[in-house]
């Protein structure tokens, strides 16, 4: 598209001159006399760029920026000036111009400028995209009370420093939570730096949150930053802080009091300004018992605990998620929209999605590329999503015959489901001696998802 530059000048002679330059250049051009007129052609047309004189009649061209800023903050401005002071030029530049340019104009000066204008002007456009991407990036999709509940929280807190705790299972958006902390707080146009302490080995942790000098250890060639020193000013988050040593929590905890680290092998004490937002799968109070988790950290980070919910806990939401990830894909794959019969978001809705929103994610981006026409039907879903499958428990145990006749007592699926997985837990652990981790391994489920449903089962646990 071509771009169309707006000169404003009472002088015919040098409208005209800048006019076949211009438009020499590739640009489309349109011209006024003074500040009056150019106000009335932009109401018109915006242009995607001015040239603007000071010295006019009527308007004079510090007057006419003024009010083009007010009226199109946006648009940039070059300004052009044969009597240009200092003064002119800072005034200019205060009330929101571009550049400056004086005259006699330097036609190659004024093509590199105005260049330079425009490319500007693009990069505040795709900056402008960008944020809208990311603002999508970061909504949290739901309608379930849960999730309401949590937008409200981030909303209220997000704004505020204090340090924030999320607890969930994996795949829930943990991340996303964070990242929407960081997005609607003061700091969102400061860094947002995340390290996954369960994915960076024990001897390497320090110097990734907290740098190293040149010669601290072997390998250390140069200085280097920590992530700590990268998200000065800005949000860092700390995924799977549950499995950080106690070394580096002492470190982590000393940040949090006041501010201060020093890099692996150096003396200084460096101060940053950083919001903590941290994240775990594990039961920090069960790690704190087991001597594994300092008490005083996981106080310092839970001055504001978020607990998102598993998909399994809100099941109304996953046709909204289906219909988001749906849309994603296909304007990704430059497929149709595909629909799903109402049949198979049954089975979809039924079934308990153990990696959660994850999983959800990764099955429909499957069936989006896997589902040659424009309707997903239940045969296009997994063996396990549909509804006979659902009704299988993981293990292919069996109960007794006493305890099977219980659950077919019941009056609704979920409820046969639920008992079923009871009962199934509690042969389990009566297998494993009551050993969480054990029976955890045994049954293929995360421990600490274990402990969730031990807990909301009521299960008696054995000595």
């Amino acid at each position: 598209m071509t771009e169309t530059i707006l000169i404003v000048d009472d002088e015919e002679g040098i409208r005209s001159a800048l006019a076949g330059i211009l438009e020499d250049e590739g640009y489309r051009t349109v011209a006024a006399c003074d500040g009056v007129e150019a106000l009335a052609l932009c109401k018109r047309e915006l242009p995607g760029l001015v040239l603007l004189d000071i010295w006019m009649p009527r308007m004079d061209g510090l007057e006419t920026l003024k009010c083009l800023k007010e009226q199109h903050p946006s648009l940039n401005v070059i300004m052009m000036s044969g009597h240009g002071t200092i003064e002119t030029a800072v005034k200019s530049t205060k009330l929101g111009a571009y550049d400056f340019i004086e005259k006699p104009l330097s036609l190659e000066k004024v093509v590199v400028t105005v260049e330079n204008a425009l490319a500007m002007t693009r990069l505040k456009e795709e900056n402008a995209s960008l944020r809208g991407l990311v603002l999508q990036s970061h909504e949290m999709i739901g309608g379930s009370a849960a999730m309401v509940r949590l937008r409200e929280q981030i909303r209220l807190v997000a704004p505020t420093n204090a340090s924030v705790l999320i607890t969930g299972e994996n795949g829930t958006g943990k991340e996303l939570v964070a990242r929407s902390v960081h997005f609607f707080s003061g700091r969102r146009d400061k860094p947002f730096i995340e390290i996954n302490c369960a994915a960076i080995p024990e001897e390497l942790i320090e110097s990734e949150l907290f740098g190293h000098e040149r010669g601290a250890f072997t390998g250390a060639v140069a200085q280097k930053k920590g992530k700590f020193d990268l998200a000065d000013g800005g949000t860092i988050f700390l995924d799977e802080i549950g499995d950080m040593s106690l070394k580096t929590q002492a470190k982590v905890l000393r940040i949090l009091q006041e501010q201060k680290f020093e890099r692996v092998g150096g003396t200084r004490t460096l101060e940053v300004d950083v919001r903590v937002v941290a994240a775990t799968n594990k039961l920090l109070e069960e790690e704190i018992r087991n001597g594994s988790f300092r008490e005083d950290l996981f106080y310092r980070l839970n001055v504001v605990p978020f607990k998102v919910p598993a998909l399994r806990e809100r099941r109304d939401d996953v046709p909204l998620l289906t219909g988001y990830f749906l849309d994603a894909y296909c304007r990704r794959e430059g497929r149709e929209l595909k629909l799903i019969v109402p049949e198979a978001m049954e089975a979809m809705k039924r079934y308990d999605w153990p990696g959660n929103v994850r999983e959800l994610k990764n099955i429909v981006e499957r069936l989006v590329i896997m589902t040659p026409g424009g309707t997903i039907t239940m045969n296009h879903l997994p063996d396990y999503l549909s509804a006979e499958a659902s009704d299988r428990e993981p293990g292919g145990g069996r109960l007794d015959g006493g305890r099977l006749d219980g659950v077919l007592e019941l009056s609704s699926l979920r409820e046969a489901r639920e008992e079923f997985e009871k009962e199934f837990i509690i042969q389990k652990l009566e297998e494993n001696d009551w050993n969480v981790s054990r029976t955890a391994e045994a049954i293929e489920l995360e421990r600490s998802n274990l402990h969730r449903k031990i807990k909301s089962y009521g299960i008696d646990m054995k000595k």
